[in-house]
This record gives structure tokens, sequence and C-alpha cells, in this order.
């Protein structure tokens, strides 16, 4: 039987089977099928994606390129174009934020690296091509200012304090061209003198809190990265009372010992109804670079089999690696991103978060809050 010519109703029928990652929706049913040019010769489509979904471009370009190869073998040339697709946040909350996902990243215990890993998820997404805010809301230790080389007071313009901004390079891999972007940062760090101790009780930490994400200006964001204390305590009560959080992320040791409090770390979020979106193993093994040779210090694996047992993602590790440390305490954290041995664990995590919620608004698509523009 002669393969069909492919025309626009049977290419279109093959993109209703991909879901916008960022609603769960089919594309066309958000508008985001741009074009479709179908012949004998070619398929070439155009596709937008919002930037919520920016590290996803290629991996959505590859599945749809995929598809219409498995549907038309007979075409010689598949061509997908993705293009930005414009869909603004709605406010969330009684505090207004304007933000698609706000995400907490916690820990069961103070050492384990939680603060290195929420400024590089929030590195991450924001170089990806994602409007990103980072909120440090661990009051009593506040150290992503340090982790980013983040100085100052922040000015207070129209009644609304005007975060710090850290300068992100989003690489466009097609072009090899770079365009600069920044990214908003609040923190306690910036309001005390440095040195000074924050002895507040709970009321007092909430209103501090509530202030920082009501008050700041943020301006529209895909993603709210949230630096949570280590530990159990009132201010994921807070957040859960004040916002509606997409979920939490923990980050833990493969030592026993910090496994039992991220173990109490996610029950604690569960208690407050924060969902879990998944696990960080970091300082997971050591490598040394003259050597090859494995050891993990803190055992191994640990991370991955509580996730199982708990029925949670798994989003990655992240191996001891002196630069990781060095970057932190020089304030260059981004430089993890340049450094190609820390680089493809920091993405894969990024990637997985990302994926794992498209997979969840695929399967149970949230109701749209604003039309599509």
């Amino acid at each position: 039987m002669t393969p069909s010519v492919p025309d626009q109703q049977s290419v279109a029928a093959v993109l209703a089977a991909v879901a916008d990652p960022e609603t769960g929706r089919p594309l066309a049913e958000m508008g985001q099928v741009q074009s479709i040019a179908a012949t004998a010769n070619a398929i070439r489509v155009s596709v937008g994606l919002c930037s919520h979904s920016a590290i996803l471009k290629q991996s959505t370009r590859g599945r749809i390129e995929e598809l219409l190869r498995t549907r038309f073998p007979q075409v010689p040339v598949v061509d997908v174009e993705i293009v930005e697709h414009i869909r603004p946040p709605a406010k969330l909350g009684q505090i207004g934020l304007e933000a698609k996902s706000v995400i907490a990243v916690g820990s069961g215990k103070g050492g384990v690296g939680k603060s290195t890993i929420a400024a590089c998820i929030a590195l991450g997404l924001a170089r990806a091509g994602s409007c990103v805010g980072l909120l440090d809301a661990d009051v009593y230790g506040p150290s992503i200012p340090h982790l980013l080389g983040l100085t100052g007071r922040p000015e207070i313009e129209n009644g609304k304090l005007q975060p710090m901004r850290y300068p992100t390079v989003l690489l466009e891999p097609a072009t090899q061209t770079t365009v600069a972007h920044s990214m908003p940062v609040m923190s306690m760090g910036f309001l005390i003198p440095a040195g000074e101790a924050v002895v507040w009780r709970g009321p007092m930490l909430h209103g501090a809190i509530t202030q920082m994400l009501r008050d700041t200006a943020w301006g529209q964001l895909d993603y709210l990265i949230i630096d949570m204390p280590p530990g159990t305590g009132d201010i994921a009560l807070t957040l859960s009372q004040v916002l509606p959080l997409t979920g939490a992320v923990v980050v833990c040791t493969p030592q026993d010992v910090a496994l039992l409090d991220a173990t109490k770390a996610i029950a604690m979020f569960r208690k407050v109804n924060i969902p879990i979106l998944g696990m960080v193993e970091n300082m997971s093994f050591f490598m040394p670079p003259d050597s090859g040779k494995r050891y993990d210090i803190f055992g191994s694996g640990g991370a991955k089999r509580t996730a199982a047992e708990l029925e949670i993602p798994f989003l990655g590790e992240v191996p001891i690696q002196i630069p990781i440390r060095e970057h932190g305490d020089a304030g260059r954290t981004a430089d993890n991103y340049i450094d190609p041995a820390s680089r493809p664990y920091l993405e894969t995590i990024c990637e997985r978060l990302v994926g794992n919620l498209a997979a969840a608004h695929a399967a149970r698509p949230p109701m749209p809050s604003l039309p599509v523009l």
C-alpha cells in the first residue's frame, strides 16, 4: 500500500497528540500551532512554547519530529521550529504574586547543600530562558547573597521593594548567541546588617516572609524558587497559607541520618498539603580528577532508594566537586554551569523537575486561569 501524501489536516492530527508542557492541553487547543506546511518532500511546522517550558524546548522538538517521522516515513525532510508563545501568569493567593510555578527547596537538616541546589535550580531554569525569581526564606541563615555575590540594600519604589538583580546569560544552541537577562533575588541578608543575628518568633517570621513575597517587585515570573530554612518549622506553614505552592524539592545526602531528617521534611510538606516534586542527592560521591576512582564518602544511592520507597520522583545526584565549593565561596555559583564536570548533573535535575511537572499537567491538566493571547 502506497503511503499517503501528508497534508495540513493529517499533520495537524499528529500534533493533536502533543500536549503543551505548561498546561497539559493539546498544543492546537491552546493556539500554539503557528503554521503547517506539508508536501510529499517536506513537512515544516512551527510550534509555540511559553518560556515556562524553555528547558524542554529541545526534547519537545525531538518528540514532535519523531511522531511526524513515524507517521510519514516516506517524507525525507521534517523540520520543526519552536517559537516563543506569550501567556502571562495569573496572580496567586492572597498576596497577588504573578508566577506560574512556586517551588520550595527544603531539607531536613542543615549542611546538605540546600541553598546551593536552590540557587543552581534557579540559575539553570533562567539560563534555559525562563523568567525566574529567587527568594531566600532562610531568615536565620541567609546564604543566597553570598552564593551569588550580591550585596547592597534594596530600594523602595512606588511602595515596592526592588529586588537585587543577578545577571544570567541565555545560550541559544541553534545560533550560539548569548542574550543577557537578570534574575530578581530577595533575601533577609539584604535587609539586615552583615553579621547581625535574627532572633524572631513565629509571628515575626510569618510577617517577614509575607512581606518579601507581597511587597517585592518580582514582575511576571515563570518560576519563583524559594530557599527554605533547614528542618521543619513555621515558614512552610506560612507559605502554605499565603499562596498555592506548586510543590517542594527536598535535598539530602546519602548518609542515614540525613535521610531520616529528609523523611521528616517530606512528612512536614505533606502535612501542610505541599506536593513533593522530588528528591536531590547532594554530595553523592567523590571522584578525584587525577585518579578517576569513585569514593562513596557518605554512602551510596540512599536518596534514590528513599524516593522509591516514598513513591516520589528522584531528580538526580550531585557529586562532591571542589569547584562547586570554590564557586560558592567566591559568589560565582553560576560558574557551575560553565564547569563541564558539574553542569550535566545540574541540568539533569532542572530538566527532570520541569519534565515531571509537564507529565503531571498532561495527566491532569490544570484549569486555565487566563485567556490565551
